[in-house]
């Protein structure tokens, strides 16, 4: 089975080496970190998961990017994953960079999990357009394409505009990083498969996820791509090993699990061995 861990929050209360030495040490394949970088303390965007108010726990999220960094700093083979990042919430010229330099110290190892956001006012107060964010996230993955695969790349759209630029250094993974596209959106699996590396579901049953699997060969093979090059992360799991073996078997490639918030971590590094002897 490929097992990834998710980061439970505060993300900030276990030091990122730590965590993803001993993931990397217990046979998880990936690392997830997520992001919120300012909540609103008052906020009309209804929580998805309830439909009621924002828990507090979503003003505690760590950064991921040099979250991710540090843990590259102490692995070797571990994959480094945002769960996600919320890119019209992001500059796409100085992610491009980011991206590529933490492909390259890590050898090659970064999962780009993306997503477009669900709340409202951090979308607009980081600058997002949010009625039209995956429409400026299409437009960031494009502008960030170009300079991830062009020695000189220019880009004039409906959100971006720039002069021919070089943007250096460039990812290990050629022609990028995987662009794993999250949520449960209805026109997902076609972005997926029209922008994307795979697709990273969360809270979707194994039934769901075999009609989903059968949907995106269907789509991957009118638009002239294999299959099998399109991926499914499911994320955000409690650890059942039942329950992972069902999602695999159902057309998964990867099943992210979700640790419970502890408060050191002594207490993490033993839940992880309790998880990996449940589901490695």
């Amino acid at each position: 089975m490929s097992i990834g861990t998710a980061v439970p929050l505060p993300a900030y209360n276990i030091d990122p080496a730590f965590m993803a030495k001993k993931a990397e040490d217990l046979g998880f394949d990936s690392i997830w970190y997520a992001e919120h970088p300012a909540v609103p303390v008052h906020s009309d965007s209804p929580f998805p998961s309830t439909g009621g108010e924002i828990p507090w726990t979503y003003s505690h999220f760590t950064e991921p990017y040099i979250a991710l960094a540090r843990a590259s700093a102490v692995t070797k083979t571990i994959k480094l994953a945002t769960g996600i990042t919320l890119v019209p919430e992001r500059n796409p010229l100085l992610l491009a960079k980011e991206i590529a330099t933490l492909d390259l110290y890590s050898g090659g190892r970064f999962i780009f999990g993306i997503g477009t956001g669900w709340l409202r006012e951090e979308t607009e107060l980081m600058g997002g357009n949010f009625p039209r964010r995956w429409s400026q996230t299409r437009e960031a993955l494009d502008v960030m394409k170009k300079l991830w695969t062009q020695e000189e790349a220019e880009h004039s759209g409906e959100f971006f505009n720039f002069p021919p630029v070089r943007s250096y250094p460039k990812p290990v993974q050629k022609p990028y990083p995987p662009i794993i596209i999250g949520g449960m959106a209805k026109n997902v699996l076609q972005r997926v498969v029209d922008h994307g590396d795979g697709w990273m579901p969360n809270r979707v049953t194994p039934a769901e996820l075999e009609d989903a699997r059968r949907q995106l060969d269907t789509l991957a093979g009118a638009a002239g791509r294999d299959p099998k090059s399109i991926t499914i992360t499911v994320y955000g799991q409690a650890a059942d090993r039942a329950a992972f073996r069902s999602l695999l078997d159902a057309g998964a490639d990867r099943v992210v699990v979700r640790p419970e918030f502890v408060e050191t971590e002594a207490e993490m590094g033993q839940q992880l061995e309790r998880i990996a002897e449940m589901v490695l």
